[in-house]
């Protein structure tokens, strides 16, 4: 997190809405220490997808389906990441769309073009959390935080899937107990781990819509048919379901690890 930034934004949301202080905002974790459990639980999961792999960055190219109300088209995609930059360009039969994000830099900032190739400034508070779409970085990015506090739930049963659950989110660097309560919340994110091979199941969090950050829109990103390629473990398969419905499927067929991806590849446009 970058708490000038995140000072910056809070004041601002809060100072344009006064009527937020006088509403109780909750968040399901409210302690400061990460569980030893959860913590063993993450570090399980990296271990899991990395194996003894170095990952630099990766390029995963196959099929997607997007779905939007009515609208179901098919198409290609090609996801390209670092560590804290992603981006998703897709082929469509309605025209091309890409979403960039980078998160590398003083503030992270992102980007989504559509099939008016017009770019589309993403909100602050939806570039609080990473995508989510190649697991390792995203767990990556949870362990190097500084902020991130981590609560053990334990085993249960998704999808007729057994799992390991914690939840994960950034501090606060605000006193204030309803900024905190918020900013916990913004950057909340339920992990699930298939208990037999600590890999990853899905994540699960909140978007938001870029004029109200208290508007939640469930987000779920699930992944299966893990492959071993250049020594980790890569997810084939993600599906993207929004509110429960599922709104983007990709299928890769190939993945590169390490080819040196140029951080200019994703400049926000």
């Amino acid at each position: 997190m970058r708490p000038r930034s995140v000072v910056l934004l809070f004041f601002l949301f809060v100072s344009s809405t006064p009527f937020l202080r006088a509403q109780t905002l909750t968040t399901s974790q409210t302690t400061t220490a990460s569980s030893n459990q959860a913590l063993a639980s993450l570090q399980n999961a990296i271990s899991a997808l990395a194996g003894r792999a170095t990952v630099n960055d990766v390029t995963l190219s196959g099929t997607a389906e997007r779905i939007a109300g009515s609208d179901d088209e098919t198409g290609t995609a090609t996801y390209k990441a670092l560590l804290g930059a992603s981006r998703l360009d897709m082929i469509l039969v309605t025209g091309t769309r890409s979403e960039t994000r980078n998160a590398t830099g003083p503030t992270p900032a992102g980007c989504w073009i559509g099939t008016d190739m017009v770019s589309h400034s993403m909100a602050y508070h939806n570039l609080l959390l990473d995508p989510g779409w190649f697991p390792l970085f995203t767990l990556a990015n949870i362990n190097s935080s500084n902020s991130s506090v981590l609560t053990y739930l334990g085993p249960e049963i998704r999808n007729g899937v057994s799992v390991i659950h914690f939840v994960a989110f950034q501090q606060s660097p605000l006193s204030s107990a309803v900024d905190t309560a918020l900013f916990q919340h913004l950057t909340q994110v339920d992990v699930y781990l298939a208990s037999t091979t600590q890999l990853p199941y899905s994540l699960v969090f909140n978007n938001h819509p870029d004029n109200n950050m208290l508007l939640d829109i469930s987000t779920e990103i699930r992944y299966s048919n893990y492959q071993t390629i250049g020594g980790a473990q890569i997810p084939m398969h993600v599906q993207k379901f929004i509110n429960n419905s599922l709104a983007l499927d990709l299928q890769f067929q190939s993945a590169v690890l390490n080819s040196g991806l140029s951080t200019n590849l994703f400049t926000v446009q």
